[in-house]
C-alpha cells in the first residue's frame, strides 16, 4: 500500500498551533509510512519544526503579507505560497482552525479528501462558511478540550480511536543541549506571567508573594510587549532572585520552557508550550474555561483556578514544590 499523503492546516496562534501537534503522533501512531506536510504562520515555523515526524513545512505569512498587499514583491510571494501549496497531491487535507483563511488554503490545495471542523467550540472563533471547501464536516462536543477536537478530526477521517494521552511529538531535554547567554547553567523558575488579555493575567502581589516564597531559586521573566516589559521589571525589582530576560525570538521563548526546571503561567501559549514538553508546570487560570486548554496528559502539570476565579498564592505554592519535590524524587 502507497504511503498516505497528508496536509494539515492550522497556521495560528501559537496556542492553536501547539495543540494541534499530537495529530502527528496520532497518524503515525495508526499508519507509520505516512507523509505529514503542514501549513503554518512563519512565525511558527520553528516550533513544528521540532517535531522531527513532519516532513515539510509550508510557510504562510498572512500577518505580514496583509500590511504591503499592493506591493509586488508581496503578490509574487504569496503566489510563490500558492505554487508550492498545490506541488503535492494529498489524500487528506485537514482544517482543523475552521477560518475563512485556513479554508481557502484548504480548497486551494490538491487533496482527494478535505476534511474540517463541522462546529465551533465554546467562545471560539470558528467561521462556519470554512465548511464550503470540506468534502467532510465533523461536528464534535462545543466542550470537547482544544487538544482533543483536532485530534479526533482526523481521527473519525482516517478510522481510528483516541483514547490514549497526547503525545507532542517534540524532543526531550539533552545535558548536551546548547544554552543561550541568558539561561542559568543550574535550574530556574520561569514565571509566564504576560499575556494579551488583563483579565487572564495574575495579580502582582501574587506573582511577588510566590517568588519570594520559591527564592533562592532563579526565577526567568520574559515578555512579549513593552507593556509586559515594564510589568516584568515591577515584579524584578521586588524580587531580589529574578531577572528580566532580553526580548526573545520564538526559538529561543521556546527553549526557555523546554529547559525549566518549573513553569508557572497563565493561561498563554508559553505556557502551554512548557506542559507539552511535560516540564513541570503550574496553571493559572483567571478569566478563561480551564477545561478548554488544561494540560490533562501528565501528572507533572498541575492546573489551578478557573474563569472568575483564580487561585491564591497558597495552592500555586503548594503544587509548585510538590512538582519539586518529584524531580528530585
Amino acid at each position: 500500500m502507497q504511503p498516505l499523503n497528508i496536509l494539515l492546516v492550522r497556521v495560528s496562534s501559537l496556542g492553536d498551533v501547539l495543540h494541534n501537534m499530537p495529530i502527528v503522533a496520532d497518524i503515525v501512531r495508526h499508519y507509520p509510512n505516512a507523509n505529514i506536510d503542514w501549513v503554518v504562520e512563519e512565525g511558527y515555523v520553528s516550533l513544528v519544526r521540532m517535531n522531527a515526524r513532519v516532513r515539510t513545512i509550508i510557510p504562510f505569512a498572512l500577518r505580514r503579507w496583509r500590511k504591503s498587499l499592493g506591493n509586488p514583491a508581496t503578490r509574487a510571494e504569496i503566489g510563490a505560497f500558492f505554487s508550492k501549496l498545490r506541488e503535492q497531491r494529498y489524500d487528506y487535507v485537514f482544517d482543523t482552525q475552521g477560518l475563512l483563511k485556513t479554508g481557502i488554503i484548504m480548497g486551494a490545495a490538491k487533496g482527494r479528501h478535505k476534511v474540517g471542523l463541522g462546529n465551533g467550540s465554546e467562545g471560539s472563533g470558528y467561521e462556519g462558511i470554512s465548511r464550503i471547501f470540506h468534502t467532510r464536516s465533523v461536528k464534535l462536543d462545543p466542550r470537547t478540550h482544544a487538544v482533543a477536537r483536532g485530534r479526533l478530526v482526523v481521527g473519525a477521517a482516517l478510522g481510528y480511536n483516541v483514547d490514549y494521552p497526547a503525545d507532542f511529538g517534540l524532543p526531550d531535554v539533552s545535558p548536551n543541549d546548547p544554552r543561550p547567554d541568558w539561561m542559568p547553567a543550574g535550574p530556574y523558575c520561569v514565571f509566564f506571567h504576560g499575556t494579551a488579555r488583563d483579565a487572564k493575567k495574575w495579580a502582582p502581589a501574587n506573582w511577588i508573594e510566590l517568588g519570594a516564597a520559591l527564592a533562592p531559586m532563579p526565577i526567568l521573566l520574559p515578555w512579549g510587549s513593552p507593556k509586559e516589559k515594564a510589568e516584568a521589571e515591577a515584579l524584578a525589582a521586588s524580587l531580589p532572585n529574578a531577572r528580566v530576560l532580553p526580548q526573545l525570538p520564538m526559538a529561543d521563548a521556546v527553549l526557555l520552557a523546554r529547559h525549566a526546571a518549573l513553569a508557572i503561567g497563565v493561561d498563554t501559549g508559553l505556557t502551554h508550550i512548557a506542559a507539552a514538553f511535560v516540564r513541570p508546570t503550574v496553571e493559572i487560570y483567571a478569566d478563561s474555561p480551564r477545561w478548554k486548554t488544561e494540560g490533562n496528559w501528565s501528572p507533572k502539570i498541575i492546573n489551578l483556578g478557573d474563569r472568575g476565579a483564580p487561585p491564591p498564592v497558597a495552592d500555586v505554592l503548594a503544587a509548585a514544590r510538590a512538582l519539586l519535590a518529584a524531580g528530585r524524587a
